[in-house]
């Protein structure tokens, strides 16, 4: 969408604290909230192995289908530790994914200067990649990586039989499919399937836990038993393999034991705000409906009137965003609305509300 995020306001940031609501996902969480996620009966790790960081893994493992997982401390390293494995395992370099995806406008260009790896955006970057684009490649690519659900585009799925089509296209020309599963847990609610399901088409899967879960940072990469053992070896050559990854991993735990059973609520819960926002004046939904327990709201309002607007609100209480994102138009302003527990806990009334404010 060519979408910029706009600075952030600094002083906003002690409204923010004061305010008894919020419109986003779980609300703004504090150090203390982050680590009442971390059990105090937590067996700890030493440089990855044991304790509950092997919990997890096998946990994940089995909620994605596969034989093993291996936890890593951030989603741009798993990625390319995955991505770098099976580039070398076919002795090819290019890897076939989206305009928007996150190793193309997130990363710095890191898995073309870290590991040789050569991406090959492809499709129109204001839709979804579908199958028929994928017939513009002609070359043998290592690997073809597929968002679910595409963020940049308001979390939109591709068909199911779209996407069984794409992997099908990768494994004809002996590549790899990776999953950039780092809303996985929307991805399951939105197409109505298990995360098993829906990452069993992929060779590896990437998932991640601060996202929709409200875990701390961290992620799992899943896979066959000798994928992940060499995932394991690139995490500890790119400075992955703490002393102890404990914490993260036991927040991620009993996240996931907690809110992946409310992904389809959470959804239901988006699908509700689009009903009750879209007929704002100076407000669309993108997508309409939503798809998953996400969506992208576009304001017909300026930068200046939207900031006013955040603060007003929460001097009243009610936090909304620190930040939005600016469009090909300086006239529209973008937020991107992430279904959690303050979501939920916040009347669709007062939504309604809030938006009317946001847009003007």
């Amino acid at each position: 969408m060519g979408h910029q995020t706009v600075p952030v306001d600094d002083d906003l940031t002690a409204l923010r604290d004061r305010c008894d609501r919020a419109l986003n996902l779980h609300g703004p969480q504090s150090a203390a909230d982050l680590l009442a996620t971390i059990p105090s009966g937590t067996a700890t790790d030493h440089y990855g192995d044991g304790g509950v960081v092997a919990e997890l893994e096998t946990e994940v493992a089995g909620l994605l289908g596969f034989p093993a997982a291996a936890y890593l401390p951030s989603g741009v390293m798993a990625q390319q530790a995955a991505l770098r494995v099976h580039a070398d395992r076919r002795g090819r370099h290019s890897v076939v994914y989206h305009p928007m995806s996150h190793l193309e406008r997130h990363e710095d260009r890191a898995p073309q200067r870290l590991h040789g790896l050569v991406g090959r955006p492809v499709g129109d970057p204001h839709r979804l990649l579908l199958r028929a684009d994928l017939d513009g490649v002609g070359e043998q690519p290592a690997a073809l990586l597929v968002e679910l659900p595409q963020r940049d585009l308001g979390g939109q799925l591709p068909p199911w039989d779209d996407l069984v089509q794409q992997v099908a296209w990768a494994r004809d020309r002996g590549a790899a499919a990776h999953l950039d599963g780092a809303r996985l847990w929307e991805a399951s609610a939105g197409y109505g399937r298990t995360p098993a399901e829906i990452a069993g088409l992929f060779d590896t899967a990437y998932v991640s836990f601060y996202k929709g879960i409200g875990a701390l940072p961290g992620c799992c990469l899943a896979g066959p038993e000798d994928v992940v053992a060499e995932v394991k070896e690139w995490r500890r050559r790119m400075g992955g393999t703490l002393f102890g990854l404990w914490p993260g991993s036991a927040s991620a735990l009993s996240c996931l034991r907690r809110r992946l059973p409310l992904m389809p609520a959470y959804l239901e819960r988006a699908r509700e705000i689009a009903g009750a926002v879209r007929d704002l004046p100076g407000v669309t939904v993108v997508p309409d409906p939503p798809q998953t327990p996400m969506l992208h709201l576009l304001l017909r309002t300026s930068p200046d009137a939207l900031r006013a607007a955040v603060r007003a609100l929460a001097e009243g209480g009610l936090w909304t965003w620190q930040r939005s994102m600016t469009t090909s138009d300086p006239g529209v302003q973008l937020v991107e609305l992430s279904v959690g527990d303050a979501t939920m806990a916040l009347p669709l009334e007062e939504v309604r509300r809030a938006f009317t404010t946001l847009a003007g």
